[in-house]
């Protein structure tokens, strides 16, 4: 789990709080504020979630740069390879 993830889980966590609070207090304003931060971790969530999948893409896939190209060239002293050139 990335910084990303645990970010957005604790502020899911705290939004929920935060809102339940406003609740009980009858708080509009909080009970706001603790939507926002919950989605606020939502979004943080899936942003870590994202991030970790590009990171297993990456690095679960090997990349290899093994080009070998061989020039036939016809009536020309330019050869590649261990030859003239």
């Amino acid at each position: 789990m990335n910084k990303d993830r645990m970010k957005g889980m604790i502020d899911e966590v705290a939004g929920s709080a935060k809102r339940k609070a406003g609740e009980l207090t009858d708080n509009p304003k909080l009970q706001a504020e603790g939507m926002a931060q919950q989605v606020k971790g939502k979004v943080e969530g899936a942003w870590g979630k994202a991030k970790e999948a590009v990171h297993g893409v990456i690095t679960g896939s090997e990349v290899r740069l093994d080009a070998h190209v061989k020039l036939g060239l016809k009536d020309s002293a330019a050869t590649v390879g261990n030859k003239e050139c």
